[in-house]
């Protein structure tokens, strides 16, 4: 069975005529005789008959007028547009993976945002040992906001924000009492280093060596909210980006100065599967992210 058929049938029952089905459908009189004279060898009755000038219905032609109508409807329907999302009548879970850069800030006006025009949704939070997993691909996670790297090639990105990076220290730490930071005081003070697999040397060591010095990593914590905390307690070196994390280095009474030395810049972004793409409300989603993350640069 052609669907086209279907529709053919639709304006025939409808019009009662071939020409008016035929102009209804925007095709010529003799294709829609055609396409009667198949309707009728394949349902096996000659659905529309002469009556003088006119054509009738046959009774089989009326019992099928009503069910033929709402079929073609409702594959009208599957075949438009989806309707636009209306946040406010949404329900819905999404599974975000938001890196621990970000969990004690965005992450909050996230949810923020999201509840004021949005109340039926939930935001769901996965654990930071999905990452560096195939977790959007296989389903596991609908949006990844954080730092941008390798991701499985299918994988949609948005770049949202650059951002660089600043040392952190507790009011009274020596790094901050007037004098100039430099890089051989910088790498002669106690650093507390994060990472989720416990590696002491990152980024920083490297520009360090290439400058003849080194530092000393006095502990490695799995978050940064961590290294914050222990840089409050405590007279360790932490780093941390120089916007996003303001609101929070402000509430724990944390002093930043500039790093004495060039680090790459921090690019900031989402990432989703393409299965996705199309979807109204995890667009809409994307935009509310892409929106707090532009309200705080």
């Amino acid at each position: 069975m052609d669907m086209n058929l279907l529709v053919a049938l639709d304006a025939l029952l409808t019009e009662n005529s071939v020409t008016a089905a035929a102009e209804r459908l925007h095709t010529s009189a003799p294709t829609m005789s055609r396409t009667l004279a198949r309707l009728r060898r394949i349902l096996d009755d000659p659905l529309l008959v002469r009556a003088g000038r006119d054509l009738v219905p046959t009774p089989r032609a009326l019992e099928l007028r009503g069910e033929v109508r709402a079929v073609t409807e409702r594959a009208r329907a599957l075949f438009a547009p989806a309707p636009a999302a209306d946040p406010a009548s949404i329900v819905r879970t999404f599974d975000l993976q938001i890196s621990d850069l970000f969990a004690t800030t965005v992450m909050a006006q996230l949810i923020t945002d999201v509840r004021t025009q949005a109340p039926g949704i939930t935001l769901r939070f996965r654990p930071d040992t999905l990452e560096d997993t195939p977790a959007l691909r296989e389903g596991l996670v609908d949006l990844e906001v954080g730092v941008l790297g390798r991701a499985d090639p299918e994988i949609r990105d948005e770049a949202l924000v650059t951002e660089s990076l600043v040392g952190v220290v507790r009011a009274t730490h020596p790094l901050v009492s007037g004098r100039a930071v430099t890089a051989r005081r910088f790498a002669a003070a106690d650093h507390v280093a994060v990472s989720r697999r416990g590696r002491p040397r990152g980024p920083i060591d490297e520009v360090l060596a290439d400058l003849g010095l080194h530092r000393r990593v006095t502990a490695v914590v799995p978050t940064y909210a961590a290294s914050l905390f222990l840089a409050r307690e405590t007279d360790v070196v932490c780093v941390a980006p120089a916007t996003t994390g303001r609101e929070t280095l402000d509430v724990l009474g944390l002093r930043t100065f500039a790093l004495p030395f060039e680090l790459p810049p921090l690019v900031l972004g989402m990432a989703w599967h393409p299965r996705n793409d199309r979807d109204r409300t995890h667009g809409w989603l994307r935009e509310r992210v892409r929106h707090v993350f532009t309200e705080r640069a």
